[in-house]
């Protein structure tokens, strides 16, 4: 299985040169890290920042410099500042190549609910709601399962819902799925995963093609 690196590794390499790529609270933050060396994308984040980089060292952080989820990181040569409105302006206008999300269930319909549990208090819904309205292109970052072992792969939500129909692919620390014609179609398994661990752990309808190519990272 993969651990939350492994899976931004793996979301790594589905970076084109020249994107320009949100990356949502969680596991997403983390692959900013793993830029394949030969391209370059501008990573833009919701409260202001467009051309952000990896997370600082230690002893190097500004806290001015905060991403979506009030981490520190750093800013690659050329990036720019600008206010809330500009970002969702950039984001509500299509030029976001690729949207990076963290989420508690995703439906085989493509559905994604990763903002509220009922009965906990949140802050507020963030800049998920427009991300999911407004991008073609969501990968979900995510664990299969929840700590009580039970799927987060599911036929339908249970959560209340963020985006209906939105998400193109999952990346778990099991498997990357492609979301299409309301089901789950098995791309890869994680080193050491068998394809009947991930039948097991998915209550979503699971599509398996041939034989299924282990990731390599």
């Amino acid at each position: 299985m993969l651990d939350k690196t492994g899976i931004a590794k793996r979301i790594a390499q589905e970076l084109k040169d020249g994107w320009y790529v949100n990356l949502g609270i969680g596991i997403p933050t983390l692959v900013a890290n793993y830029v394949p060396k030969d391209i370059t994308v501008e990573f833009q984040s919701e409260n202001g920042i467009l051309g952000m980089g990896p997370f600082p060292f230690e002893g190097e952080e500004d806290a001015d410099l905060i991403n979506a989820g009030k981490q520190t990181v750093t800013l690659q040569p050329g990036a720019s500042i600008f206010d809330s409105s500009t970002s969702f302006a950039m984001i509500r206008g299509q030029h976001v190549q690729l949207t990076v999300l963290g989420a508690m269930e995703v439906s085989q319909n493509g559905d994604i609910a990763n903002w509220k549990i009922p009965g906990k208090m949140v802050k507020g819904m963030g800049g998920a709601m427009d991300l999911v309205a407004s991008a073609k292109n969501i990968i979900v970052a995510m664990m299969h399962t929840n700590k009580a072992g039970e799927s987060k792969i599911l036929p339908e939500c249970t959560l209340p819902l963020t985006g209906v129909g939105c998400v193109t692919k999952v990346v778990t620390e099991l498997a990357v799925m492609e979301i299409k014609n309301g089901a789950f179609y098995l791309i890869e398994r994680a080193p050491g995963v068998s394809v009947e661990q991930i039948k097991i752990a998915t209550l979503g309808k699971l599509i398996i093609e041939g034989d299924v190519p282990e990731m390599k990272l």
